[in-house]
């Protein structure tokens, strides 16, 4: 079975939009769709009864790390994908993630696409289709194995920026065997258009060297904060 672990918080809009879709993807497979919320007051245009396959679980540990281990916590598969509420999954996506592990894989990414065509989000996205310093991004979608995940230690729960990153290095430091799966997840360009493409990919450059650097979690949270303005 493969756990699909969507941290969300305030993503009612997005949230509609893609479990549908998770749902009908999984049709044919063992699949488990866990929404960790980081608010319990949030409300959904349709009704979730008839997602069959969603479990949700409403967290009092805010924050991504928390939630998704929390999420993987009470997840029954031994697959855990980490999936972000507005990212939309491509149609081969568990065919992948099992041909992916059954080939000798503990873990993996996927390449994305921006739900919004510019030259300069095309650039951004084809590095994502190899290895490279922000390989391991939450956008790409963490698929690893329960055990694997369990012996590297979860997310760290301190982490409130860089959870993924740091995971990552974890997982390179342990030589685990991963794939990135070039099939292009849809993600959505709304942090570029709230904010801009100058000033996100500049921030992100700063926040990932600071994170390099140990700076520390707490700081790097309240540092991006200032610079990136959340999108609603």
């Amino acid at each position: 079975m493969i756990s699909v672990i969507i941290p969300a918080h305030n993503e009612a809009k997005n949230l509609n939009k893609l479990l549908p879709i998770l749902e009908e993807l999984s049709d044919g497979h063992q699949v488990e769709v866990i929404v960790s919320l980081g608010d319990c007051t949030v409300s959904y245009s349709r009704h979730l009864g008839d997602l069959k396959r969603v479990k949700l679980i409403a967290e009092k540990r805010k924050g991504r790390a928390k939630q998704m281990n929390d999420g993987a916590a009470v997840a029954k598969g031994s697959i855990l994908a980490f999936l972000h509420a507005d990212v939309l999954p491509p149609t081969n996506f568990f065919k992948d993630i099992k041909q992916a592990i059954s080939s000798g894989y503990d873990a993996g990414f996927f390449s994305y696409q921006f739900d919004k065509d510019s030259f300069f989000l095309r650039i951004n996205a084809s590095f994502t289709k190899r290895d490279g310093i922000f390989t391991g991004g939450g956008d790409q979608c963490l698929f690893i194995k329960k055990s694997v995940f369990e012996q590297l230690g979860r997310f760290e729960d301190d982490q409130v920026v860089m959870e993924d990153f740091e995971f990552f290095a974890r997982m390179k430091k342990a030589k685990t065997p991963y794939k990135i799966i070039n099939n292009d997840l849809l993600v959505s360009a709304r942090k570029y258009a709230h904010n801009s493409y100058l000033r996100v990919n500049l921030s992100n450059l700063l926040l990932m060297t600071l994170f390099r650097c140990h700076y520390p979690p707490k700081k790097l949270r309240r540092l991006h904060d200032r610079l990136i303005a959340r999108p609603n």
